[in-house]
């Protein structure tokens, strides 16, 4: 039996309670309802007509709402859907059709039905019965309140997004100028898999993934992704409007990929709303505005939401994909490749007994155990939270460096470093028990991200992890070099001038405008490896003069300055060589 679990407002418990004879036969209750407000099929079965009708003498209407996880569901506010309509109706009011594929409680539809008199056909499809319900009871509360208002032909579908024919809706409708609205879901295939989801759709390689990319972390796909390609795809051709509110991170693939897309879209918009305030979580989500059946077009402008202040322009430019097409205009001139390799810092993932403090003359571990170590293997160890200041030589936690490169056998440690053996022999557990398998059949107590390039004396580093584009320069504490961790990025150079002219370049007005122009500060993580490998020393280093770095490198002298010069162009000539 059907549960009517939603909310009948006064008037609409009053109109059915004057139609009661009516609700015997569900087929005239329909007729009814459709001539009232245009919702065809309010009935599907004389089965729901009766509950209802037993439901208006009992007098009785159920408010109550499960855990909506598995629909991966943030009902959107009444106040912030009618924002959203008021903003595309803005752009344009002459919208015949309006499509909701996840229509939840109708707020999108009954804000778009507010403000036009001109729609011709609305349909909204949602997979959650009392929700469907709900939809229903409000737009015919809405008709109810305002009779003269003109009816569309309203369907309200009790269906899967991900199984309904949208290529049949896209061709009735092809005359009709559109408006595709809503709010997806804003959840992964996989996390709603994780929880025995049934609102999954098929499996299937939709962004044409290929080999590897197809069955590992790629084919991990966002559903409000998902979903809005069905609708570009489907809907191109229409003349009208595509309006989501969805992450920040769907936008920006479906500007990047749209190279390869080429929908019929164009002035795009990414207004930036607060999700904490309209959604209570903390996502970073926006309200993604386009123009269909157009040509193609592969720039977005980034807005405020709130203020309509302009942020930014992204997307492609000079066919590189940028956060900044501005910034990126002026600062292009040092986009290529590094001279110098890119490396992230020392991975054990053994914290608590491989990072310590050292607190008057004995090493503590995490565990709050005190021991004693020869200091050969102990390395200084800087982590992203340490990357603030423009040089250091002071770190707080240190580490033991148990090989030189990967693989490296360390029973050498047993022979020579009995101290260090035992201890790390102490805690041999910890180190079994790590799931990656790059530690699979490698020697105890192996590190990972090790080699020659991890022992350079003077370092340029900065943080993965957070948001900021500075540069730090690590010196050695005490002739001895100090360690990254692998939340870090850097380059190294066993000569103090040449690495303070590297630093110097990196965090100079150039460098700094390009990287914010290509760097996303909302990804997970913004900084990496292939963004910094983008940067062309060479170019950087002829577009500043020696009385540039004087100003900022005490005591640099010409002899240093034409030095790193010739240090780029042999690298570069190497490179040549190899290809």
């Amino acid at each position: 039996m059907i549960c009517f679990e939603t909310h009948i407002t006064n008037s609409t418990l009053e109109f059915f309670q004057k139609n009661l004879k009516t609700l015997v036969d569900y087929t005239k209750i329909n007729s009814l309802v459709t001539k009232v407000s245009g919702i065809k099929t309010f009935f599907a079965s004389q089965e729901q007509a009766t509950e209802l009708l037993e439901k208006i003498k009992e007098h009785n209407s159920i408010v109550s709402e499960p855990h909506r996880r598995e629909y991966g569901d943030f009902q959107t506010n009444e106040n912030l859907a009618l924002q959203v309509a008021e903003y595309a109706f803005l752009k344009r009011n002459d919208f015949e059709f309006v499509l909701e594929p996840t229509c939840g409680k109708g707020n999108f539809i009954l804000a778009s039905i507010q403000q036009s008199n001109s729609l011709k056909k609305i349909v909204g499809v949602e997979i959650y019965q009392p929700y469907v319900w709900e939809t229903k009871f409000k737009i015919l509360d809405y008709y109810l309140l305002n009779k003269d208002n003109s009816k569309p032909e309203i369907d309200i579908i009790h269906g899967n997004a991900f199984e309904f024919d949208y290529n049949q809706l896209a061709e009735s409708t092809s005359n009709l100028k559109t408006l595709v609205i809503g709010n997806p879901p804003w959840v992964t295939n996989s996390e709603l898999g994780s929880i025995d989801s049934k609102n999954l759709p098929q499996k299937s390689n939709f962004k044409n993934h290929s080999g590897f990319e197809a069955i590992t972390g790629k084919g991990n796909f966002d559903i409000g992704e998902y979903i809005s390609l069905i609708m570009l795809k489907c809907f191109e051709n229409h003349n009208g409007t595509f309006a989501f509110l969805i992450k920040n991170s769907v936008v920006k693939n479906l500007i990047q990929d749209q190279k390869r897309n080429n929908f019929k879209i164009s002035q795009s918009e990414k207004l930036n709303i607060d999700s904490k305030k309209e959604f209570n979580v903390s996502v970073n989500a926006c309200l993604f505005l386009t123009n269909l059946n157009t040509a193609p077009d592969y720039t977005c402008e980034e807005i405020d939401f709130y203020s309509r202040e302009y942020i930014t322009t992204f997307g492609w430019y000079k066919d590189k994909f940028v956060y900044s097409v501005k910034d990126y205009d002026i600062s292009s001139t040092v986009d290529g490749k590094s001279i110098f390799t890119w490396r992230s810092g020392v991975k054990h993932d053994c914290s608590k007994v491989m990072e310590f403090e050292r607190i008057n003359g004995h090493y503590i571990n995490g565990l709050g155990e005190e021991f004693n170590l020869e200091k050969k293997l102990v390395f200084g160890l800087l982590k992203s939270s340490d990357l603030k200041a423009d040089k250091t030589n002071n770190y707080r936690k240190l580490t033991i460096i148990t090989q030189k490169k990967i693989g490296q056998e360390t029973k050498y440690i047993k022979d020579s470093l009995p101290l260090t053996y035992q201890y790390l022999s102490s805690q041999k557990d910890f180190f079994d028990k790590r799931k990656s398998s790059i530690y699979k059949d490698k020697p105890n107590f192996s590190i990972f991200g090790i080699g020659d390039y991890s022992f350079a004396k003077y370092k340029i580093a900065i943080s993965g992890l957070y948001k900021s584009t500075h540069f730090t320069l690590v010196s050695p504490e005490d002739s001895k070099t100090i360690m990254l961790d692998d939340t870090c990025y850097f380059i190294g150079f066993d000569k103090i001038k040449m690495a303070e002219i590297a630093h110097f370049l990196v965090n100079s007005d150039l460098v700094q405008k390009f990287l914010k122009s290509i760097i996303f500060s909302d990804s997970k993580r913004s900084i990496n490896k292939d963004t910094l490998m983008r940067i062309d020393f060479e170019k950087a280093y002829k577009n500043y003069e020696f009385e540039n770095a004087k100003d900022r490198i005490s005591d640099l002298k010409i002899e240093h300055w034409e030095e790193f010069g010739e240090m780029i162009k042999e690298s570069v000539s190497e490179q040549m060589t190899l290809f």
